[in-house]
């Protein structure tokens, strides 16, 4: 007889998600649904506005990846208006790109994504001298990992233990059995987890140098940037540069090492050699390093088929909202996608945890919508970028990924798996790191001659306009439509990575990526589904991007009074 588990919320991620499962008498899953519970409905808000402010609008769908729509927002309104902006304004950008990156990715492993690896409370057992020379199989000289700074370390997680007060660490599945790594290696990631704290307040200072600030910087415009006095300082220049080599640093001494130390103990663990169902990989173009030159390419790869990668077709984009929470209806491509709420409730059912409200799998049991590439689901973020640009011969990315299999001794068919998609994070994290360094230099270069940063965009309220940008964001393709009618947005619609790897069933039974990785694992103990989650951090969930706050029945969820200080 099956069995319902239900995850909700699912912690450690940006905005509401909740994953259901039904596991058989092998608590092997059988089934698995991805609901988020919140819509934002920023779509609707852009409805009457002026196009030159859907940057600064739309970055507001994200606190975490603001710069990456608040740059499509305004790349998809420069599309329609047919705006080609200097080159020193696209290296700016890729440089703000480069800086978000490196601290997204840092983020994402450390503080969203590696309790699903790391046993804290085993780190506290671990012997801190044995833990230091553990530390130096995986780097020559590797950060925050002295027999000194490892004590502290324990030292210092004990105190949050004999307070009570565990902030980060409560509430979490310790001791579970799919843990693997040692009381040791434990310990030295406890220890990354802290620094990293410090590590990504440089990197989000990187991207305020030129942003001005950050989250939700301010210097992109309709027709290129505005951080024109930081570009021609010296000093801001080489601040960055700066900043960049220390969370370079962080990356190829700490995370770098993490990475192999887990690849090594999870190796073998079933769930983590598991969550990937979709074969279907879908990148754009991105990171602007020279004139007409990018990092990544984009490209479509089908059924896992290396041997063959289509370029990007925007016509063959389409979202579907069968099991949505919105009104029925065709497929609609983004230029005339619709956002009518229509929101349907739970069901009340038997869990393990006792009677729960649930999903309705049979009709509609999310917020998120199901984009669909010529009808079929597509995996999107670090881990598609890398499989197209690894299968059309990036020599970047193919030399990065051939290094990475050979020191952790793996296959290339280890990519298709949670640990795959977790190591392919580290890889672009690294790639980008290094070409970020070859855009400043070019950026550097270029300013010498032409220190241009913006053209005058020209909006004619008498016409009609349309459209789009792609960008690879850090979880993945990120795509932004808008239509332009009498000087105002018509339509707008952005379909985000979340989108892609969260939506629910289609109309013709398709799962997506979600629910397809998680179909065939095995739970070691259904009440503590350690395995879900990791299967479901490895995609970095951004839940608020993806459903896009208001109540469905109209209501004011809250009321705020701000008093003047005195």
């Amino acid at each position: 007889m099956s069995k319902r588990v239900v995850v909700d919320p699912i912690t450690r991620i940006e905005g509401h998600l909740r994953i259901e499962v039904e596991v058989d008498e092998n608590n092997v899953i059988t089934n698995a649904w991805s609901s988020s519970t919140l819509w934002r409905g920023i779509e609707v808000i852009m409805k009457g506005r002026s196009p030159m402010d859907a940057g600064l609008i739309n970055q507001r769908i994200c606190g975490v990846c603001t710069y990456s729509h608040y740059r499509c927002a305004t790349e998809a309104v420069e599309n329609a208006l047919g705006v080609q902006i200097p080159l020193n304004a696209q290296y700016l950008r890729s440089l703000m790109q480069t800086s978000l990156y490196m601290h997204d990715h840092i983020v994402h492993f450390y503080h969203l994504h590696a309790l699903d690896w790391v046993d804290v409370v085993s780190a506290l057992s671990a012997d801190p001298a044995a833990a230091a020379q553990v530390a130096m199989k995986y780097s020559d000289k590797p950060i925050a990992a002295g027999e000194g700074e490892l004590r502290a370390t324990q030292e210092r997680v004990q105190k949050l233990v004999d307070s009570g007060k565990l902030g980060p660490f409560a509430n979490a599945y310790w001791g579970a059995k799919t843990y693997q790594l040692s009381p040791e290696q434990n310990l030295i990631a406890v220890s990354h987890y802290l620094k990293a704290l410090e590590i990504q307040r440089v990197a989000a200072e990187m991207l305020a140098i030129f942003g001005g600030k950050q989250p939700h910087p301010q210097s992109l415009v309709v027709g290129g940037v505005t951080s024109v006095r930081d570009m021609l300082s010296p000093a801001r220049l080489q601040e960055w540069k700066q900043k960049h080599a220390q969370v370079n640093d962080f990356i190829n001494r700490a995370y770098l090492p993490d990475v192999l130390m887990a690849a090594e103990a999870y190796k073998a663990e079933p769930s983590v050699l598991a969550g990937l169902a979709v074969k279907n990989f879908l990148a754009t173009d991105d990171f602007v390093i020279g004139r007409n030159q990018h990092l990544f390419r984009g490209g479509v790869i089908r059924n896992g088929d290396l041997a063959n990668v289509e370029p990007v077709n925007p016509d063959l984009f389409k979202e579907d909202v069968t099991h949505a929470w919105y009104e029925d209806g065709d497929a609609l491509h983004p230029y005339d996608g619709e956002t009518k709420p229509n929101y349907t409730g739970f069901t009340e059912r038997d869990t393990v945890y006792g009677e729960l409200p649930t999903v309705d799998g049979d009709g509609k049991y999310s917020w998120v919508k199901s984009p669909r590439y010529d009808g079929e689901p597509m995996e999107v973020g670090p881990l598609a970028s890398l499989l197209v640009n690894y299968a059309q011969g990036n020599p970047k990315v193919v030399a990065a990924i051939d290094n990475l299999l050979a020191a952790t001794g793996l296959p290339v068919e280890a990519l298709f798996t949670t640990l795959g998609r977790t190591a392919a994070r580290l890889v672009q994290t690294m790639i980008v790191a290094e070409a970020g360094l070859e855009t400043f230099d070019a950026l550097v270069k270029n300013i010498v001659v032409h220190d241009d940063t913006f053209v005058e965009p020209v909006l004619d309220p008498s016409k009609e306009y349309v459209g789009h940008a792609m960008i690879e964001a850090p979880r993945g393709l990120l795509s932004h439509w808008i239509r332009i009618k009498d000087g105002k947005v018509e339509n707008y619609q952005a379909v985000v990575p979340t989108t892609w790897n969260a939506g629910p069933v289609d109309a013709n039974g398709k799962k997506g990526p979600y629910e397809a990785a998680l179909v065939g694992v095995k739970l070691e103990d259904p009440k503590q589904p350690l395995e879900i989650i990791r299967i479901i951090h490895s995609f970095d969930p951004c839940m608020a991007c993806a459903v896009h706050v208001m109540d469905f029945k109209g209501q004011d969820l809250g009321e705020f009074e701000v008093k003047a200080a005195c």
